[in-house]
């Protein structure tokens, strides 16, 4: 979608009376629509979910970019403290049973945000992976939601294109080979003969938290 047709619906949802949100993991490819929402509508909540694990350039990379885009950034944690995110042995869940860990942190926080709000705008890309390629621009989610998905038809080159228009500023560790960034135990650097995700979980089979699995209605 074009600046113009997201601002568009945007005011649709606006005059709808729907209570909108979007999520960010702070990557230098997400700052694109978060560049975008803050020329729309800077009041939109910008939902940083806040696992524990993040690397502390990312955390130091998000209140940079809050700053400079003048974001309504909102801290989501787990309810569940760390010391219950343990398995029967003793360790840390993202050790053992990283889904489950996921789910804790990430999945069921923003959950609960669905009952709260009707549009998640959300920054996937068709270009990222086989389930987000089977994604559409609008569709349903959990608890009445819809999650709304402007960025989908966008691919790595228009986000390159964007970024030097604008001249966004990048992830701190993207220069020491760092594209795909989440939660600091479970991402690694980026091979030359790997995709963008697979550094997320290696060697696990996993290239998904849930967030776009689980909180998509069937």
């Amino acid at each position: 979608m074009s600046f113009d047709e997201i601002k568009a619906q945007l005011e649709k949802y606006k005059e709808e009376g729907k209570s909108l949100f979007t999520t960010s993991s702070f990557q230098s490819h997400s700052i694109v629509l978060l560049h975008i929402l803050s020329r729309i509508d800077k009041s939109i909540p910008v939902v940083f979910i806040n696992t524990g694990y993040h690397f502390p350039e990312t955390v130091e990379f998000k209140d940079r970019v809050a700053d400079l885009f003048g974001l309504n950034t909102v801290d989501l944690k787990s309810e569940t403290p760390k010391f219950m995110q343990k398995d029967a042995e003793g360790r840390l869940l993202f050790t053992s049973d990283p889904d489950h860990c996921c789910f804790l942190n990430k999945t069921q926080p923003v959950n609960r945000l669905l009952m709260q709000h009707d549009v998640w705008i959300n920054g996937v890309r068709a270009d990222q992976s086989a389930v987000r390629k089977a994604m559409q621009v609008e569709q349903p989610a959990p608890n009445n939601a819809v999650r709304f998905h402007p960025m989908l038809d966008w691919n790595a080159k228009m986000i390159y294109q964007y970024q030097k228009e604008y001249d966004l500023p990048k992830h701190p560790l993207e220069n020491s080979g760092y594209l795909s960034i989440g939660c600091e135990p479970c991402t690694r650097k980026v091979n030359p003969d790997m995709m963008e995700r697979e550094a997320r979980w290696y060697g696990m089979n996993k290239t998904e938290c849930g967030l776009h699995t689980d909180l998509v209605s069937k």
